[in-house]
């Protein structure tokens, strides 16, 4: 009875090796494939930036006179004045050696820093909406919204909030634009995102 045993016994150790082995070799030949790309980027010459898609917050559209008076609205307002004299470009799902490979190695400073303009817009959105919808001041919130919206954000708050404030319009034509907006993200959060809206509109329908 020992002898099919250390038999099997032995069989496995031979198949665990391999399979040690053919791992290993993968993640080297991926750590070195890594490693090229990552040199090739880091040798990439400056390139014109004139072609981001630079946002511009649209101040003139947004309900920036409403509770003025209100200290969590001016929090949020000096947050949109600070923004707006600085460049703003959603990045969102570019690592910085495809920000390397595309705009050169001596932009990525730049680039990081208009990326994270972008993150602190679409947060300072998410918390004005979310404030506002709170307060009951519905049709401004959905402005808010629908700009960040406009953006490319993918916060996934101001996707699901929005769809409520359709939902209960009964406007189910603009929760299946919004499912294709969020299908078109570079984001990790797309999936769980369309999902959310599509179970939302299919429950509508």
């Amino acid at each position: 009875m020992k002898l099919p045993f250390f038999a099997s016994f032995i069989v496995f150790v031979v198949w665990l090796t391999y399979e040690l082995k053919k791992h290993q070799r993968i993640n080297q030949k991926a750590k070195d494939s890594f490693w090229e790309i990552e040199a090739k980027a880091n040798s990439t010459r400056r390139k014109s930036l004139e072609k981001l898609s630079y946002i511009t917050i649209p101040f003139e559209h947004l309900p920036m006179d409403l509770l003025t008076e209100d200290t969590t609205i001016q929090d949020i307002h000096k947050t949109l004045d600070t923004l707006k004299t600085k460049q703003i470009v959603n990045l969102t799902g570019f690592t910085n050696t495809q920000l390397k490979l595309e705009y050169g190695a001596p932009n990525i400073n730049l680039l990081t820093e208009y990326d994270q303009n972008y993150t602190s817009l679409a947060r300072t959105l998410q918390t004005w909406a979310d404030y506002l919808y709170k307060k009951e001041y519905i049709a401004e919130a959905k402005t808010v919204l629908e700009f960040a919206v406009s953006t490319k954000t993918d916060v996934s708050k101001t996707y699901k909030l929005l769809a409520d404030i359709y939902f209960t319009e009964g406007n189910f034509q603009k929760i299946e634009e919004l499912i294709t907006v969020a299908s078109t993200l570079n984001s990790a959060m797309k999936n769980s995102i369309v999902r959310t809206l599509k179970e939302l509109y299919l429950f509508a329908g």
